[in-house]
């Protein structure tokens, strides 16, 4: 145990006493290890803001609607000559789908203005319709007041469920509920209040106004814009069932012709997480590509580096081996010193990145994160290094002859 200490402490005291060359060297390493680290660090974040902003739908939900969820790239160009998914064809849908626990419709309008008295919001709340099932499906819960019920959906009744950010707006000091807000210079009345959801990016989510659809679409119209349909299955074990019964209703319903590509897109939070992961992939594999050429070439230095070394201590080598180090003690020595600097810039490397890279997220308002799996992997990759590159220099000084070592002159 001695022995490991010794080897291990002299591998020490070389780095000291040759302070800059071991930070040259280390430098290399630490831009190969900042370099991946600070890439990973914000794809983290951006992922966790993102999954956190998909957590409006309910578990076991997917939409069914004309666009694209994530439209790019000229093949989705065709999306332009869909037909609109239209109330009726809601209906029929609700009708035949009786596998699902939650069947709803919804649209949206945006950059609308409301009024309560002499008070008024910008030009930026949206507005939706909805039925009951796609409240629930879209997981949207009342704090205070009511929830909708099947007769204001029935009768177009001029109600509404406000959002916290329209509350704060426009209502400071007054208990919103039974107010008449005018939207479209229309009187609606507040019969509950939602409640606020997580942020997105640092962005309010909760600037919003929910009408029964059939109120929604006395105001707006019915044509012209098409309704998004939303669909939760009992549990995660009939959730795939539920889609392609689904998928194969609307088929029916729409009219495609058997091998015809659907006329609508399905989608849910597990789709666009991996249609985001399918993005970020190609940036991890260009900083992966980078990182590596980056400690390739760090790896070479160190190589030299060590030979260097081995070429200026060769009498001390003579001399360890004189006083009875073994060939293993000088191999440990000089492998250790290798991978120690490896580690060492790894260290400095991971904290660097992972401090820029949530500096980084903060400004775009994403939730801090730590890619431990990638650091994992840097460190990993840095022992690899330093064992691969350390090792020729290594084996050099643990086979030199003692006798010829004593007689080299430094």
């Amino acid at each position: 145990m001695r022995i490991n200490y010794e080897v291990f402490s002299v591998a020490f005291g070389s780095i000291r006493q040759n302070r800059l060359r071991a930070g040259l060297t280390i430098l290399g390493v630490v831009v190969g290890i900042f370099s991946i680290i600070v890439i990973m660090t914000i794809i983290t974040m951006l992922q966790n803001s993102i999954e956190s902003g998909f957590s409006d739908l309910n578990k076991n939900t997917f939409q069914i609607q004309k666009w694209e969820a994530m439209r790019m790239g000229p093949h989705h160009h065709g999306d332009r000559n869909r037909k609109d998914i239209t109330i009726e064809d809601f209906d029929r849908l609700q009708g035949m789908l009786t596998q699902a626990l939650y069947i709803g419709a919804e649209q949206w309008s945006f950059g609308r203005v409301v009024k309560y008295g002499n008070k008024e919001t910008n030009p930026n709340v949206q507005i939706a319709g909805m039925t009951i099932g796609a409240l629930r499906n879209n997981n949207v819960k009342v704090e205070v007041g009511r929830d909708f019920i099947q007769t204001d959906i029935d009768f177009a009744r001029n109600v509404c469920l406000i959002g916290m950010d329209v509350v704060d707006k426009i209502f400071t000091g007054v208990d919103p509920l039974g107010q008449q807000v005018i939207i479209d210079g229309l009187p609606i009345t507040v019969v509950g209040v939602l409640e606020r959801t997580p942020q997105l990016f640092g962005q309010s989510k909760d600037n919003y106004i929910v009408f029964p659809i059939s109120s929604w679409q006395i105001i707006y119209g019915k044509t012209g814009r098409s309704v998004n349909i939303t669909v939760m299955s009992h549990s995660k074990e009939d959730y795939n069932q539920v889609i392609d019964a689904a998928m194969g209703y609307m088929r029916t319903i729409r009219k495609v012709a058997p091998g015809e590509d659907n006329d609508f897109y399905i989608f849910s939070n597990e789709s666009l997480i991996s249609q985001v992961n399918d993005i970020t992939s190609g940036i991890k594999i260009g900083a992966l590509v980078v990182s590596i050429i980056a400690l390739l070439a760090a790896g070479v230095g160190i190589m030299n580096i060590m030979l260097v070394s081995v070429t200026e201590r060769t009498k001390e080598i003579g001399i360890r081996k004189a006083v009875g180090a073994k060939r293993a003690d000088i191999l440990i020595q000089f492998l250790f010193e290798a991978i120690l600097l490896c580690i060492i810039g790894g260290v400095i490397g991971i904290a660097l990145g992972v401090g820029l890279g949530n500096l980084v997220g903060k400004l775009i308002n994403a939730q801090t994160a730590i890619p431990y799996n990638w650091i994992a992997i840097g460190i990993s990759t840095c022992v690899f290094v330093g064992v691969l590159f350390g090792t020729y220099p290594a084996y050099k000084a643990a086979n030199l002859d003692p006798i010829e070592a004593l007689r080299h002159e430094t």
